[in-house]
């Protein structure tokens, strides 16, 4: 075991953990941080996704022993680092309907929101490219690629 000061939503937390525990499983068994889902282990199906330094990662395959001073955001706090912007999207899924079963979308969000930080008018190809790595069983690719689309017409 070792320890861990990692900034998590703005907060450091002290974490004592194995230095190869996945981001995900610190924020789920250590902080209760419970947003993130697990959903294949291996960083296929974007379930885990985070923000590190603001871009999209797979939590599931990320040691929390290479986060160092790097700031993890979580769909818990997303709101408060992407500010009006994952309102925006939020508001875009509702509208479009997007989420059926539910699973997926803090994983879609937080890849959503990444893309439009850094892209805010994406293209077909940017979202096909973005959102290739995040599963939905329910199969909304297509409401979810009119949410994104909807939220970038309104940061324009």
């Amino acid at each position: 075991m070792a320890e861990f000061n990692i900034n998590i939503n703005g907060v450091v937390n002290k974490i004592d953990a194995d230095p190869d525990t996945p981001i995900l499983w610190v924020l789920r068994d250590h902080l209760n941080l419970v947003g993130t889902k697990y959903g294949c282990g291996i960083a296929q199906c974007g379930a885990c996704t985070v923000h590190l330094n603001g871009s999209a990662i797979r939590s599931c395959s990320v040691a929390i022993s290479t986060v160092g001073d790097q700031v993890i955001t979580t769909i818990e706090g997303n709101s408060k680092s992407t500010g009006k912007l994952e309102n925006i999207v939020k508001k875009a899924w509702i509208s479009h309907d997007v989420a059926q079963c539910g699973y997926c979308q803090p994983g879609m969000i937080m890849n959503a929101t990444a893309l439009l930080k850094n892209n805010p008018n994406p293209t077909d190809a940017d979202i096909n490219r973005a959102m290739r790595a995040n599963i939905c069983r329910c199969g909304t690719y297509t409401r979810i690629k009119t949410a994104i689309k909807t939220a970038a017409a309104q940061l324009t």
